[in-house]
């Protein structure tokens, strides 16, 4: 098993990666590892991620409040964010946050990442939905982005960036590289007049092959919260009922009812 120090080491080691790859600037930005149900390493609050040492890193337990932090250093003021999706996710071994460009240009801009352009990202990352705006430090963003953790590893944070989140740091820190090199492809495809996405034909065998390779994770396949958009690959691009997944089932319209009806028969050979 992995000590702590070592740990603390890795987790400056990705603080300077994601400082060097211009994903935050000056302070911003934070990391945290999961050490068990009620011991958490974090980045302090106030500091450069480019310039951690070990002793920078703080200890809290699963509701925030500190264990251990050397004279000079508090956990990060956005600790609630990560202690919610470790309370909703058990799965999850670290949490990365951060500001990277085009990600976070996106985020700004209200659009999530939902065009099916490449297949690595169908396959890792479905979609990056855009969790609604809260105040930085406050219960507003744990409690906006708690709605999308059942279903995705990845958000983006309106106006403010994106969050990441898998069963160990390198690989959340991966998916926050993923989520980023998605969004400049997918900038820079529209610059050259729109990128060609995939039919729903080869979303599906994408899908399969995820299936295949048995990643962990969630995955939205089975959950489109932007029906009635053609830019959607959560289920094919073949979105064309209303709703999302904050809406109330018993209001749904007939027709919408009557159209999943229709499509759970057909799965079911009735």
């Amino acid at each position: 098993m992995v000590n702590e120090f070592e740990i603390k080491k890795q987790i400056c080691d990705i603080g300077k990666r994601i400082y060097d790859r211009n994903m935050v600037a000056a302070n911003d930005g934070n990391i945290s590892v999961k050490l068990n149900d009620n011991e958490y390493l974090c980045t302090p609050t106030g500091v450069s991620k480019g310039f951690m040492t070990p002793e920078f890193i703080c200890k809290v337990d699963a509701q925030g409040n500190v264990i251990q932090a050397n004279k000079g250093f508090k956990p990060s003021s956005e600790i609630k964010m990560h202690m919610r999706v470790y309370a909703k996710r058990p799965d999850v071994g670290a949490v990365v946050h951060a500001h990277p460009t085009f990600a976070t240009s996106f985020a700004i801009a209200g659009i999530p990442l939902t065009q099916p352009i490449m297949p690595e990202a169908v396959i890792a990352l479905g979609c990056v939905p855009i969790a609604e705006y809260g105040t930085p430090s406050t219960m507003e963003i744990p409690d906006n982005v708690e709605k999308y953790l059942p279903y995705y590893d990845a958000v983006l944070l309106e106006s403010h960036g994106a969050l990441t989140w898998s069963t160990d740091l390198l690989a959340a820190y991966h998916k926050m590289e993923s989520v980023e090199f998605y969004a400049e492809l997918l900038y820079k495809s529209r610059m050259l007049g729109g990128p060609k996405e995939f039919d729903q034909k080869t979303i599906e065998k994408l899908y399969e092959i995820r299936r295949q390779m048995g990643l962990p994770g969630k995955h939205p396949a089975d959950l489109c919260q932007n029906k009635g958009t053609t830019n959607c690959h959560n289920c094919g691009g073949a979105c064309k009922t209303t709703g999302s997944i904050n809406s109330d089932p018993k209001s749904a319209s007939p027709e919408v009812v009557a159209e999943i009806t229709r499509k759970v028969m057909e799965q079911l050979g009735l």
